[in-house]
């Protein structure tokens, strides 16, 4: 039987700890089960847990405390033909609880092998999700005041259809690891063990102490019969391979040529069901006919249907890479939230700067070219302001060109809404400049 442990990098704990033990029986599991390492995956987080990513040669992944079973996750649905072992300890496991719970509940085929020393060993021996409330640990008194976390009992609660506990020395660990491997669903084993370096120091336990602790507890024996269903990656590749095929990404092509050359900038300030985002949309599919890169940024409160809505929108024949604005091409002022939360944007610009001014709405003093449009004079209705600011820009051609504008709608619109957006073109006018 071959070895995947890596000579190069050999596990190095505390004399006595059980990680050590129990890296040489996954090693052995792996040899029983005959796996290669480029069939294997070692997906670990922080901690001395952590540290098990480096001992085998095989595919790995170290991440963040807590967060090893997400990876994993994409792992798995990326690579379904690979045995993913994910190895963490009891603080991982409590700082992330919430993704424990994700995975019982997904059934992803992902096999988890929880170190369970019962403290955060490496920085210090204070209490985790498992440490007993009676044990005295690095951080003083705050375990006594909760209970600890029964892993098997939450994961097979949870959803988990594969659940066993077993001592880090039990002499069919590599067997019961090897059920757990060969489980088509999520499995968990949660292994206890000592930590000399910290636990024992001022925790009596021994590996008898182990197994007298674990004769009191539930059984976790393997499959949790309640919990046994169809596997997720299955499942998952089996329905979306029903689903409807989706439509190819639009194109858009080069049909003309833009009104105004270089980097052109466009703020659009107004308020909630203003449909100041579908504008700044229209814009960019404007500036796309015309062969030029496009970006959008927009904010909006979160209650949605009040507040400000602003957007921002670049046009430009060069790569883009910033989005913010500082000094833009054009700014329409349609709401005072929106205004409101831009003031200081209208002190930056000058005379080359065209303000679009919705009459009944403030702006603060400024050196741009304001031109004032009475919407509500011309019957245009506040959720059509944007759009008929769009308009009046491609009718002075500035940014955009009425082709181009016409061809965005096209591209955006069908039956009545392209027919009354069309007629915005015509319709809006402006007042006098100021």
């Amino acid at each position: 039987m071959s070895s995947l442990l890596n000579t190069a990098r050999p596990p190095a704990f505390c004399p006595g700890c059980a990680h050590e033990s129990v890296a040489n029986v996954i090693d052995k599991c792996f040899g029983n089960m005959g796996l290669k390492g480029n069939q294997i995956a070692v997906v670990s987080d922080i901690g001395c847990g952590g540290l098990f990513d480096t001992f085998f040669h095989t595919h790995a992944f170290h991440g963040l405390h807590g967060r090893a079973l997400t990876y994993a996750t994409g792992l798995k649905m990326a690579r379904p033909e690979l045995e993913v072992v994910v190895i963490m300890g009891d603080g991982g496991l409590g700082i992330g609880g919430a993704h424990l719970l994700s995975a019982c509940r997904r059934n992803l085929s992902l096999s988890l092998f929880i170190l369970n020393n019962f403290n955060f060993g490496m920085t210090g021996g204070q209490y985790s999700s498992t440490t007993p409330s009676e044990a005295q640990v690095g951080s003083g008194f705050l375990n006594n005041l909760e209970r600890p976390l029964d892993v098997c009992q939450v994961a097979a609660g949870a959803g988990a259809p594969f659940v066993i506990r077993r001592s880090g020395t039990d002499k069919n660990l590599a067997e019961d690891m090897e059920r757990a491997i060969r489980f088509d669903g999520f499995s968990v084993m949660d292994i206890w063990g000592i930590c000399p370096g910290r636990y024992q120091k001022k925790n009596k336990l021994t590996p008898r102490g182990i197994d007298e602790a674990l004769a009191t507890l539930p059984p976790a024996e393997g499959p949790v019969k309640e919990n046994i269903r169809k596997e997720y990656g299955q499942a998952y590749r089996e329905t979306a391979s029903s689903q409807k095929a989706s439509s190819e990404p639009l194109g858009i092509g080069k049909s003309f040529d833009p009104p105004e050359p270089g980097r052109r900038e466009v703020v659009i300030l107004g308020s909630a069901g203003q449909r100041i985002v579908t504008a700044g949309e229209i814009l960019c599919l404007a500036g796309l006919t015309a062969g030029l890169k496009a970006t959008q940024k927009n904010e909006y409160d979160i209650t949605v249907l009040r507040g400000a809505s602003n957007a921002e929108v670049i046009l430009s024949s060069e790569e883009i890479g910033f989005t913010g604005i500082e000094r833009p091409s054009v700014i329409a002022a349609l709401g005072q939230n929106g205004v409101g939360r831009r003031r200081k944007l209208f002190e930056s610009v000058d005379r080359d700067t065209l303000v679009l001014q919705a009459d009944g709405i403030e702006v603060p003093e400024t050196n741009a070219t304001v031109r004032r449009i009475d919407f509500e004079g011309q019957g245009i209705k506040s959720p059509d302001w944007a759009l008929a600011s769009i308009s009046l820009l491609a009718n002075l051609n500035r940014v955009i060109s009425p082709e181009m504008l016409k061809s965005a709608l096209e591209t955006r619109f069908k039956g009545q809404s392209l027919i009354s957006s069309l007629e915005l073109l015509d319709r809006v006018e402006m007042n006098n400049p100021t």
